[in-house]
């Protein structure tokens, strides 16, 4: 019997995919978490065999939760399931330690098969996310940072707002600004926070 915790915030999905695996007399589900905080502790109190994630979750987000169980709870699998196929969703999902990737939208099915297949071990990704993976390995490496890029992003990644990084590197706010763009391009990110995880990840900033 595979074990099964579904890690929702919404009520109503929670219900409709343990409607789902009603059905199956190999998957049993076992708790469900609103959050990533709950989900991390059910799935280690529950010793739940998959998870099925989602990402966008109050207090502790997926990938948190993913890196979490990861760290404290290796053998448990991760199914994410969003509605998410965003390359800045699936690859720091993936690199967490996600089994598997699927949509929202997925089929009955296609869930239940997919939850078998993680429980295996053997790695599930929707076609956009799989897509997203291939993209960026083709993808060209781009140019690396400048000295002051590598400035501005330190002070950004310890939580400076544009003024003060400006009044400590004694620029403007415009040229910050600038360089987070530069920066942002570069990294292939669309916001300060996705340039602070793409550049711990690039072993940039530790």
């Amino acid at each position: 019997m595979i074990t099964v915790l579904i890690a929702d915030d919404h009520p109503v999905v929670r219900d409709g995919l343990r409607g789902t695996f009603a059905g199956a007399d190999d998957i049993s589900v076992v708790g469900e978490a609103g959050n990533g905080h709950e989900a991390v502790e059910a799935a280690i109190r529950l010793d739940a065999d998959v998870v099925l994630m989602d990402l966008r979750m109050p207090e502790m987000s997926g990938v948190e939760a993913i890196t979490a169980l990861r760290t404290r709870a290796p053998h448990i699998r991760v199914l994410v399931l969003t509605t998410f196929d965003d390359e800045n969703d699936v690859l720091p999902a993936v690199e967490a330690g996600a089994t598997g990737y699927l949509l929202k939208d997925a089929a009955p099915e296609e869930l239940l098969r997919a939850t078998r297949a993680v429980r295996r071990g053997e790695s599930v990704l929707a076609p956009t996310a799989a897509s997203q993976l291939m993209g960026r390995v083709r993808r060209p490496v781009s140019p690396g940072l400048s000295g002051r890029e590598l400035e501005v992003l330190r002070l950004v990644a310890d939580g400076a707002s544009n003024r003060v990084a400006a009044s400590r590197l004694f620029i403007s706010e415009a040229s910050v600004k600038t360089h987070l763009q530069h920066i942002y391009d570069k990294l292939g990110s669309r916001d300060r926070a996705s340039a602070v995880a793409e550049a711990y990840r690039r072993g940039l900033l530790r």
